[in-house]
């Protein structure tokens, strides 16, 4: 009998623009950034899913404001902690992450990619497409299409 395994996604490369969520390291390709922001004024969406925060002004362009807190499992940001928005850019649509800090912008090379670590589960773990050692700290890397679908 053979195992059957997950596909896995392709690896990930070049440049990742990294923020801090709940006290751990993630990472999306600078090529889907458009933009870093403050905190910004959020009108909330009656009925929207969960991960939904609501919605963003930008410059005139309506943008959804996704939780990633909320899509990832993990507790409520504290009070008194404003999120950073990151605005990212899928199929020419505008969409924005709500994460805790920003961090730097990293170089990673496909051959340190390595699978989601067995720690995972859940939600989480269908978001994340895998992973690279960094000194000392692990960069999560976050697949920013399955972030943003409902």
């Amino acid at each position: 009998m053979t195992a059957v395994t997950e596909p896995q996604a392709p690896a990930v490369g070049g440049q990742l623009a990294t923020f801090w969520l709940d006290g751990d390291l993630y990472g999306v390709e600078v090529a889907h950034v458009q933009e870093v922001l403050r905190s910004q004024g959020l009108t909330r969406v009656p009925l929207a899913p969960a991960a939904v925060a609501g919605l963003i002004n930008l410059r005139g362009q309506v943008v959804t404001a996704i939780e990633l807190r909320e899509r990832l499992g993990r507790p409520p940001r504290p009070e008194g902690i404003d999120a950073v928005v990151i605005v990212v850019r899928l199929h020419g649509e505008a969409v924005s992450l709500l994460v805790d800090a920003i961090a730097d912008v990293v170089d990673v090379d496909p051959a340190d990619f390595e699978a989601p670590p067995d720690t995972l589960d859940g939600s989480a773990r269908e978001l994340i497409r895998g992973a690279f050692k960094l000194d000392g700290q692990l960069l999560l890397a976050l697949d920013v299409q399955k972030a943003v679908s409902a």
